[in-house]
């Protein structure tokens, strides 16, 4: 999806919110990284969950993707479609935070993956 939305030079703005443990299991980080530099209306924030250790230092965003991270990085938290993709269990906290910042089920798309 974000790569259709930087190549079709989509005028909406897209910020993409990707969380990972670390920086070393952070796929299509580098990928996400040259998108956002293609397309001006495309932004992402990458935070990292476990910075205890890292192999690779990190200076970004850490901890999960929270109501105040989303405040930080968002104009107005009501007015974009949120869409949430991952395991079960990030994807339902992210939806009862959502629901708790006010913002209807109409504007959640959401997509459960699981085994990994």
């Amino acid at each position: 999806m974000a790569g259709y939305a930087a190549q079709a030079r989509l005028p909406h703005a897209i910020t993409l919110f990707y969380s990972n443990r670390d920086r070393e299991s952070a796929p299509f980080l580098e990928d996400l990284r040259r998108l956002e530099k293609t397309n001006p209306n495309f932004r992402v924030v990458v935070t990292m969950t476990a910075t205890n250790v890292p192999a690779l230092p990190w200076a970004g965003e850490t901890g999960v993707i929270d109501a105040a991270m989303l405040r930080r990085h968002l104009r107005d938290v009501l007015a974009p479609i949120y869409y949430v993709a991952g395991p079960p269990a990030m994807v339902g906290a992210m939806q009862k935070m959502l629901k708790g910042l006010g913002i209807n089920n109409e504007s959640i798309r959401s997509e459960d993956f699981t085994g990994y």
